[in-house]
């Protein structure tokens, strides 16, 4: 394989194909390979015209003995479901959603990075409606495809930090909307916020509570946690942010490592309590943040510079993915 496994930027690559699932008639059909990339799709389906689409991103890794697992695939199948079920979507049942992402490693396991590059496997599992119709009112037919794709760091810069832009003329997502779901409508309405921040010189926004514009919600493309100088990791509570499976992992391990954990309301005016922050999810772990600038106020964090516990953090979650620590808690699905 002719690649630059130690210089992989977070792109779509070449690989052997894809595995697609479609539902019609009340039932999934079996799983099969496509070496075609692009789809066949009626003008009216409604993912076009009224954004019946979720969809989910996972890795799988390779041991320093060879061997290939996924991370947490049943946390991806169960977070599909309840998105599907937001938007009324069919999503695959978990144990179909798992065999489908095994599969598409099978079929491109030479594309999975060797031990010891950095790189990692991505998978994108996607789900979307395809019935045509003008009429707004659910799907009755789905296509469900895992796209894989070899990846290095989600930003070019790898683990280090970037400074966020508090972002106050958009509002990710509404309380009772559909901030818990990834959807992709949540990542278009996020486009324009991005835009503006990265036109500042911000890599990465940070959302607030769309009812008062007080709390932290959480970055544009990933959850929020936060380091105090007293040993405690915090991750806001709401009812509009994703679940992120990295940050629930993350979690774990804090609890392992001695910190007391917690999910709570966290004001922006606030945000000085914290020695360290993070912003975590599947594409990067842990992107630390070196400051947040909001209105005329900048907070800076650890001297602008990686901190010791989000470092120990990323380490200890990378050391598992890998096979280089016990997986103690049965996070890693073998494939081969």
């Amino acid at each position: 394989m002719d690649l630059d496994w130690e210089n992989l930027g977070f792109d779509i690559l070449p690989t052997n194909g894809v595995v697609r699932i479609d539902y019609a008639n009340g039932q999934w059909s079996d799983i099969y390979v496509e070496k075609e990339t692009s789809l066949n799709l009626d003008m009216g389906a409604q993912v076009l015209h009224y954004g019946q689409a979720c969809f989910e991103g996972l890795k799988a890794f390779k041991s320093q003995s060879g061997e290939i697992s996924l991370f947490r695939p049943d946390m991806n199948a169960k977070r599909m479901i309840s998105s599907a079920d937001r938007i009324c979507m069919q999503a695959p049942p978990e144990e179909l959603f798992i065999q489908a992402c095994q599969k598409a490693v099978e079929i491109n396991k030479e594309f999975v990075p060797p031990y010891g590059t950095g790189a990692s496997l991505y998978l994108r599992p996607l789900l979307i409606g395809t019935e045509s119709m003008f009429a707004i009112r659910p799907s009755s037919t789905y296509t469900f495809i895992i796209m894989v794709s070899p990846v290095g760091p989600y930003y070019k810069d790898g683990f280090s930090p970037v400074e966020a832009l508090v972002m106050e003329n958009y509002d990710r997502a509404a309380p009772c909307g559909t901030g818990q779901s990834k959807v992709a409508g949540n990542y278009a309405a996020s486009l324009k916020g991005a835009e503006e921040a990265h036109k500042k010189g911000f890599p990465i926004v940070l959302y607030l509570d769309s009812a008062k514009g007080q709390y932290i919600d959480e970055f544009g493309t990933s959850n929020f946690i936060g380091i105090t100088k007293d040993n405690k990791y915090i991750t806001p509570q709401s009812a509009s942010i994703l679940q992120s499976i990295t940050n629930d992992s993350l979690r774990q391990l804090a609890r392992d490592m001695g910190l007391e954990v917690l999910r709570q309301n966290i004001e922006i005016n606030n945000v000085n309590i914290f020695a360290e922050v993070g912003a975590c999810g599947t594409a990067a772990i842990i992107t630390p943040i070196a400051s947040i600038t909001y209105q005329d106020k900048k907070v800076v964090f650890n001297n602008g510079e990686v901190g010791k516990t989000l470092q120990a953090l990323y380490s200890e979650l990378q050391a598992i993915q890998y096979g280089d620590k016990p997986d103690r808690y049965g996070w890693l699905v073998s494939i081969c």
